[in-house]
């Protein structure tokens, strides 16, 4: 490449890198949550997304001194948002967690974000805004090629419209896969509905994931008592296959539970899910129940597992 050409390209690089953390700036000083610093809120978001991680972790994640790190958890701990618990694989080890208060404090933050996002985009026309999030895909993609450490994916909490496509690809890939009929769509359809008319965000849960910006993956997690938890709807789609998201969505169920008191977790299957029987049974999860049936067309053996946390 030219010299001339190298220095304009490094030039239009440094002058997007200003602009953006201007722009991002701004947008982040609105989400700040008094009394805590924009660096606060961003471990306490990054603790509430992982829901469990080492000090260690969040500061090379973070692009913080430990340090200065250290400080700050001292502080969150002190105010009653964090706490920090012994690792169950390793009892030397200390994992960050948010305290019931600590999660009130994260559901204000995110409150806070989607409303300023919101407002950013509702500058915007929706042309605009589709090439907006296009370019912004584009960025992530090829810088984040040579992260080989990283997931290809990403977790969220579900958004509304979410559930649309979690109903749609329910319902067009079992049947694809295993000749399912219009009846089991009707039933993610339903579990759908009563999941958001019932939504409790202090006990249940939603996750999506997304890839290059698209949806790729969904799983929740509701409340079928004070003691037990049931996993419903585990999806992943053909292209994210082979990533290890449905092991990881499973995980992140299994400590959101943990984390909320449960006793056990149950779910229902099918005995034609081979690679999801296997992440369950992996997972510790234990087969108590089986029953033939043929509610969505085929002959099918309904399965019940249980994994006592």
């Amino acid at each position: 490449m030219p010299v001339a050409d190298s220095e304009e390209r490094i030039a239009a690089v440094r002058r997007f890198h200003r602009f953006f953390t201007r722009r991002l700036g701004a947008l982040g000083e609105g989400l700040l949550h008094p009394p805590y610093s924009l660096t606060e809120s961003r471990i306490i978001c990054e603790i509430a997304i992982r829901d469990t991680v080492i000090a260690a972790d969040l500061a090379k994640d973070l692009g913080l001194d430990r340090g200065y790190l250290s400080r700050m958890l001292v502080r969150l701990e002190q105010d009653g948002l964090i706490r920090k618990v012994p690792s169950p694989s390793d009892g030397r080890r200390r994992l960050l967690r948010l305290t019931p208060e600590g999660e009130r404090v994260y559901a204000r933050l995110e409150h806070l974000a989607k409303e300023e996002i919101a407002e950013l985009l509702g500058s915007l026309s929706g042309r605009d805004q589709r090439r907006l999030i296009q370019a912004m895909s584009t960025i992530e993609r090829l810088l984040g090629e040579g992260w080989k450490d990283s997931e290809p994916y990403v977790l969220r909490q579900h958004e509304p419209g979410d559930m649309g496509w979690v109903i749609h690809m329910h319902g067009r890939l079992y049947a694809e896969e295993y000749g399912w009929d219009e009846r089991f769509e009707a039933l993610v359809a339903r579990i759908c509905s009563d999941f958001l008319m019932n939504y409790n965000p202090d006990r249940e849960r939603c996750w999506i994931a997304e890839m290059n910006g698209e949806i790729v993956g969904s799983v929740m997690l509701v409340q079928e008592s004070v003691e037990v938890a049931k996993l419903r709807l585990l999806l992943v789609d053909p292209k994210a296959r082979g990533l290890g998201l449905g092991k990881r969505l499973v995980d992140e169920c299994i400590r959101f539970a943990r984390r909320k008191g449960y006793r056990k977790m149950t779910l229902w299957t099918n005995h034609v899910l081979v690679a999801a029987r296997n992440i369950y049974r992996k997972a510790g999860f234990v087969l108590v129940k089986e029953e033939p049936h043929h509610d969505f067309g085929p002959e099918l053996i309904g399965e019940t597992w249980e994994l006592q946390l």
